[in-house]
C-alpha cells in the first residue's frame, strides 16, 4: 500500500498551538466527504459515485484472491456439498477483479497468483479421507478434473492484463 507524505508544521509553529485559519477560498471540504454542500440550482444533476477503484500491490493482489477463494470455498461446502461447477464459477469473476485492481506496476502478478488462490480455495472442498496424504490426493485430482475452470480464470486474468498492459503503453506514447 502506498503511503502518502504529509506536510510538517509551518515554520515557527509550536507544538500544540492551533494552526492558523484557512482563508475563504481554501475552506472546501475534500472529495468524498458526507455533509451539507454547496446549493444546487433547480434542475442540476447530482455528482455521479463511481464505484471503488483499489489498487492493490502484487502481494495485496495475491493475499485478496487467496482469501476470497478460500471463503468462496467454505461457502461452496457449507451450502452446495462442495460442488466443483459453482466453484469454478465463482472463481471467473474473482480472477477479473484481481486482474482489474492489482495497480499497473505489478499487472504481471495477477495470472501468477490466480492458480495458487484456486488451490487454496480448493482446500475446504476437498475430502481428506486418510488423513494429510488423503487430503493431498484429493486436492490434486480437483487440480487434474477441475483443470479447464482453472486455464479459464488464468486466461480471463491474463487477457486483462494484456489489455491493460497495452492501454498503459498507448497512453505514455501519447503524452508528450
Amino acid at each position: 500500500m502506498e503511503q502518502h507524505r504529509t506536510p510538517g508544521r509551518p515554520e515557527g509553529q509550536r507544538r500544540g498551538t492551533p494552526p492558523a485559519p484557512l482563508p475563504p477560498q481554501a475552506r472546501r471540504r475534500p472529495v468524498g466527504q458526507r455533509g451539507p454542500g454547496p446549493a444546487r440550482a433547480a434542475g442540476e444533476a447530482a455528482p455521479v459515485r463511481r464505484l471503488p477503484n483499489p489498487r492493490l500491490t502484487g502481494l495485496g493482489g495475491g493475499l485478496f484472491c487467496g482469501a476470497v477463494m478460500f471463503l468462496l470455498g467454505c461457502l461452496d461446502q457449507l451450502l452446495f456439498g462442495a460442488s466443483p461447477a459453482v466453484y469454478g464459477l465463482l472463481f471467473l469473476p474473482v480472477c477479473a477483479l484481481t486482474a482489474l485492481w492489482v495497480r499497473g506496476d505489478d499487472l504481471l502478478t495477477a495470472p501468477v497468483v490466480v492458480p495458487i488462490a484456486f488451490a487454496a480455495g480448493l482446500l475446504p472442498i476437498t475430502d481428506g479421507a486418510g488423513g494429510l496424504a488423503g487430503r493431498l490426493m484429493s486436492l490434486v485430482t480437483y487440480l487434474a478434473t477441475q483443470a479447464g475452470w482453472l486455464y479459464g480464470g488464468t486466461l480471463i486474468a491474463g487477457g486483462l492484463v494484456l489489455v491493460r498492459r497495452v492501454a498503459a503503453v498507448r497512453q505514455r506514447r501519447r503524452r508528450p
